[in-house]
């Protein structure tokens, strides 16, 4: 395994990362209600509580895709040149 094989392995974890983001993003704004209704069946939530968690664990989700995928590759990308 040498160094370019990690950069693209990270640079495509970056990208599919980044597009599942982006699915929970849309599909929160276009079918939020439906999605908040699914839930409530399992936990008593409010609508407030919901979005909280949610847009709480998008943000953790986001930062861990900077530490643990484009970081890395930016360094690999300083190193190789």
């Amino acid at each position: 395994m040498n160094i370019n094989f990690i950069r693209h392995f990270l640079l495509w974890c970056t990208v599919i990362n980044y597009c599942i983001l982006l699915v929970w993003f849309f599909a929160l704004m276009f079918a939020h209600d439906c999605i908040y209704r699914f839930h409530t069946k399992w936990f008593r939530l409010t609508p407030e509580q919901f979005d909280t968690i949610h847009y709480t664990a998008m943000a953790v989700y986001k930062i861990g895709i900077l530490l643990f995928n484009l970081v890395p590759y930016i360094v690999l990308l300083i190193i190789i040149h």
